[in-house]
């Protein structure tokens, strides 16, 4: 379990990169485009939108996975090892279950409603299906690693902490 989860950190990663280079290009290329040759490009708003879309989702999956997510622990840092354990557990297991239910059934239901109606993209001219297919696919990240962490509650040990798999 320990290599699948190294290995789906790095190529996330290397995704998170490879998604943030590409949407500062779009966006410098819009820029010279706009004000340097006086004729903007009419593709790259909604490319970097789109762009927008995957970093955030997938950057969600990545910030939740390395705990760099917005969270408070005024409440249990105070309290015994047992119950920051115990809660540790029960709200991992409310992130499997939202991340399942909103992102990755709801996602989906989504992206079939989308390809079922045939939605384009108005600059792109792509199915808006291929965009929001990255609310399932981080959802399913997610589930993945709230999964992993509650294998490691449970055996009461430490996830392999995500600098390890650079």
């Amino acid at each position: 379990m320990t290599k699948l989860v190294l290995w789906v950190d790095w190529f996330l990663k290397r995704s998170l990169m490879l998604l943030m280079a590409a949407i500062v290009l779009v966006v410098c290329w819009q820029v010279l485009s706009r004000f340097v040759l006086t004729n903007p490009s009419s593709m790259t708003e909604e490319i970097a939108r789109c762009l927008l879309l995957w970093i955030a989702m997938l950057g969600a999956a990545y910030a939740y996975r390395t705990g760099q997510h917005l969270g408070l622990d005024i409440v249990t840092s105070r309290m015994p090892p047992l119950w920051q354990h115990r809660i540790a557990f029960v709200l991992t297991a409310a992130v499997v279950v939202f991340s399942s239910i909103v992102m990755v059934w709801g996602g989906g239901e989504l992206v079939w409603l989308t390809w079922e109606l045939n939605q384009m993209s108005a600059a792109l001219g792509i199915r808006m299906a291929w965009i929001y297919m990255v609310l399932p696919l981080a959802g399913v990240l997610i589930a993945f690693y709230g999964l992993c962490q509650l294998r490691c509650l449970a055996a009461k040990i430490q996830l392999v902490p995500a600098e390890e798999s650079e």
